[in-house]
């Protein structure tokens, strides 16, 4: 399918970014080597806690960081504390150790949530290309995606030839390290800063600082802003502090199977979670590439997002009926719907977010969604942990759903007609 913009050298370097940057080879198995090291499914939440309350300290004031001092250095910086939490993963295997590797984790995050979209937004701005960000994003997000079932499938063999989950961490350096020279020598007109000499003086920094700080305060005064970050960080709060628990249901499912009967559970199950996965993520590959074209089947772009919202509940609420009722390939079906409208609403709902605030603070106010979504995050991912524990998987994610629809009423979007 033809794109309605020139694919240049920097088009496949965001690509690439989002490419590598997907080929975290553990995350289709984090649930289950998490169980493996013996953690049950509080300890698990309390982790994902962990790592959601470094990222939520540090969201806001990498952010402002990444707007002041460049957002390539707030890149790199990222992808320096992701290798360290690689290591120590890798490295060690009990509770506070991977605590400390989930603090690492977290603040990569912190730094790295919303920066690269201002990248490529800055990009488009300098090109005169904003009026097609959704499409350009959709299309740099599909690379991701396609990296993300390129993982599913390495991920797959790497634990079905090693019998072990710990290599997919030493591996998961490799695609970093290579993803971290790519930041690096990114154009530095990128970072958005104002032409003014390297070394600024104290007082004209603190100027930059104030004014940054200024225009970053007044999205807070904007209604439409704060209803769409908060859609955008409830949905992406709920997906992600649900979506790993596709894998117990996948390893079940996989045991169940008169497959490979003769090799032992893990590598078993990890045939069909690798397969699951990579076919998941074609799909949302493809989802991403045509978010902008979805978005228009509804008219507007904020009636899509909210029309997304209330699915993604539904969905969630079945897929916990059908796993509670060991409907396991009912509940696979549709989990793969759940990543789906996640991929579909991320290029529609960064391109919503860039409409109410400045292009100066994007980076922070996409930090600002980010944060809020770390903040859900920290709060639901003890709790889903205490209620699979209590309940059993299927019900926790039942009750999730149900909460998920109720929040619509509290961040549905403004609609071109309302």
């Amino acid at each position: 399918m033809e794109t309605p913009f020139k694919k240049d050298v920097m088009f496949y370097r965001f690509s690439a970014y989002g490419f590598l940057k997907n080929l975290r080879f553990f995350e289709p198995f984090l649930v289950l080597l998490l169980r493996d090291a013996g953690q049950s499914f509080t300890q698990i939440g309390l982790l994902y806690a962990i790592r959601d309350i470094a990222t939520n300290v540090l969201e806001i004031p990498t952010g402002v960081f990444a707007d002041i001092f460049g957002r390539r250095k707030s890149m790199v910086m990222a992808f320096v504390a992701y290798i360290v939490a690689f290591i120590i993963f890798y490295a060690f295997s009990n509770f506070y150790l991977f605590a400390l590797a989930m603090i690492f984790f977290g603040a990569g995050e912190a730094f790295r949530s919303g920066t690269h979209k201002a990248l490529i937004l800055e990009y488009l701005k300098r090109n005169n290309l904003t009026h097609l960000k959704v499409d350009y994003y959709g299309y740099t997000r599909s690379a991701s995606q396609m990296g993300s079932a390129v993982n599913s499938l390495i991920a797959a063999a790497i634990v079905f030839y090693t019998g072990n989950y710990r290599y997919m961490f030493l591996a998961a350096t490799i695609p970093y390290v290579l993803d971290l020279f790519n930041l690096m020598t990114y154009p530095k007109w990128l970072d958005g800063l104002p032409d003014t000499p390297r070394d600024r003086s104290r007082a004209s920094l603190s100027a930059q600082t104030k004014e940054t700080l200024a225009a970053f305060g007044a999205m807070f005064k904007h209604s439409d802003a704060l209803r769409a970050i908060g859609n955008s960080a409830g949905f992406m709060g709920f997906f992600k502090s649900t979506k790993d628990y596709l894998q117990p249901i996948l390893q079940a499912y996989a045991l169940a199977l008169p497959l490979f009967v003769s090799l032992d559970d893990t590598r078993r199950s990890a045939v069909v979670i690798g397969v699951v996965y990579f076919v998941i993520y074609l799909l949302t590959s493809y989802a991403s590439r045509n978010a902008a074209r979805f978005s228009r089947r509804f008219g507007n772009l904020g009636r899509a997002i909210n029309g997304t919202f209330l699915l993604g509940g539904i969905f969630l609420l079945i897929a916990g009926f059908a796993a509670w009722k060991q409907w396991a390939i009912i509940s696979i079906v549709v989990f793969l719907g759940f990543y789906i409208l996640q991929n579909l609403r991320r290029p529609m709902n960064v391109g919503y977010i860039s409409d109410q605030i400045a292009s100066k603070v994007m980076a922070s106010g996409l930090s600002v969604e980010s944060q809020l979504a770390t903040i859900l995050m920290a709060i639901l991912a003890p709790i889903l942990g205490a209620l699979a524990d209590a309940f059993g998987v299927g019900a926790a994610l039942a009750i999730f759903g149900a909460g998920m629809i109720a929040l619509l009423a509290v961040v549905k979007v403004r609609t071109n007609s309302e």
